[in-house]
This record gives C-alpha cells, structure tokens and sequence, in this order.
C-alpha cells in the first residue's frame, strides 16, 4: 500500500486491473504480486530491520520473511515505477526514470532483484517499509494466496505511473473516497483491499501511519450459512455486506 500526504489527509495508489488477468480481473486493489524464488536465496544489501525482525512480525521463517520484503520492493518498483532503493542506507533515489529499462526487463523475469541493484549499486530501503495484514484466500477459491501487506510512504522526488500491463487505471485517492466508489458501485473491492482502506481511513497521516503497529494475525475468510444464506465470514462483514453495492450498480470491470 503506497501512500502520500495530500490536501485531504492521506492518500493511497490504487489500480484497477486490467480485464483479461485470471484472478481479480477488473478489481481495483494495491500494486503486488509474486514472490519470486531468488527473492529468499541471493544476498542484497540491504537497510533497516533484518530478516529475523520481519519474521517475528509476520510469523514466518527468515528467508520468507526476506523473500517478502525483497518482493514487495519489486513489484512496486514493476507495478508502479517506486523504488524503494538508494546509493546509500539512508538516501533514496529521487528520479526512477533512468531504470526504466531495468523495470521492464523485471516485470519480464529477465533480470533478478539482486542483479538489479548490485549492477545499479543500489542499497534495499526495507526500513521504508512497515508489515500490515495478512490475509488468506478462503479454501472454496479455485486459486488460492498467502498474502502480505505492506505499508510504504511515496519517496520525495518519485512518482508512480501505470505503466504496466496489468494495471488497465490507476489513481490516487483518500482511503473514503475509494470507499464511496466502491459504496456506488464505480469500484470493485474484494474483502482484503476493502478491509485494509477501512483501517487506513482512520489515520489523519502518513507519519501515523507509519508509525502504527497492527497486530498481524492471519485472516482466512470461511463461508459460513446462516438463514439459509452464505456468505464469507471475517473481520468486519457485517459492514463490508452492509455497503455492497448491488450487482446492477457495479460499473468497475465494465470501465476496466
């Protein structure tokens, strides 16, 4: 989750995807993707909390905890063109253009992460980012995922793009506004995104954000029946259910 301060209070980097991708297509959610294999086994210089500090926080072994860390920088860095990255451990490059080349070669799987910032001379900036949520696709999804959310402010000097191919929208918005989207029906949010926009509504800016420590405990969504009726059951659906727009109000994947 890429955030920034903006004259309404925090705001976060949401894309829409694009209509042909096989899970969530036409969602609206937060730059991600994939761990990728090299991401736990190559050393990458690195700043901020070891692996062993992001292992306790998301309760996982170290070299998932690196491997999650080192994927989440780049698939911002390929979803969105922020590099969480600097010559140094406590700079961060302020122009991303001149990498352009990399990102795509990256976003291709022709280039590894470690290569990437070892030929750049590039330091990790792990201490840019904070752990957040944890959530876990209900078993009754035909594709399952084990993921983790992250929280980064914007670096100054960076902007992000949409320049990607799975991302066919992308915007920045306050976490109410995306919400009032998804209340008309404009947006589609699965529970996770919903639930993670829901507790960013709540901070009045980036610092506190930062600065917050949620528990992270894992949340797997169970479909439960009730009156006959089933619905998925996690923090908070009463009130995700409560606001979902009817299927004739959802324009999202239509726009997409």
């Amino acid at each position: 989750m890429l955030v920034r301060d903006g004259a309404n209070g925090p705001e976060v980097f949401l894309q829409r995807r694009v209509g042909a991708m096989a899970f969530a297509a036409g969602m609206t959610v937060f730059p991600g993707g994939g761990v990728d294999p090299a991401d736990s086994t190559v050393e990458i210089e690195w700043a901020g909390a070891d692996p062993a500090w992001w292992a306790e926080r998301f309760a996982t072994t170290e070299a998932r905890a690196k491997a999650l860390v080192c994927a989440a920088v780049r698939e911002t860095f390929e979803e969105c063109g922020v590099l969480l990255a600097g010559p140094t451990g406590d700079s961060v490059v302020g122009d991303t253009t001149p990498y352009r080349e990399a990102r795509g070669r990256l976003e291709r799987r022709e280039l590894s992460l470690a290569t990437f910032l070892a030929e750049e001379k590039l330091v990790l900036r792990a201490d840019l980012l904070r752990p957040w949520a944890n959530w876990i696709t209900p078993v009754v999804e035909p594709r399952r995922y084990d993921t983790h959310f992250f929280v980064a402010v914007l670096p100054e000097g960076q902007l992000a793009d949409g320049a990607t191919t799975e991302a066919a929208e992308v915007q920045w918005s306050t976490p109410a506004e995306a919400l009032d989207r998804w209340r008309a029906g404009t947006d589609i949010l699965l529970p996770p995104t919903w639930s993670q926009l829901d507790a960013l509504s709540e901070f009045t800016s980036t610092a506190e954000i930062f600065a917050a420590e949620p528990v992270i405990d894992p949340i797997m969504p169970e479909l439960t029946e009730e009156h006959g009726a089933k619905a998925l059951s996690f923090p908070g659906n009463d009130r995700y259910f409560a606001d979902l727009p009817g299927t004739a109000k959802l324009r999202g994947s239509a726009r997409g």
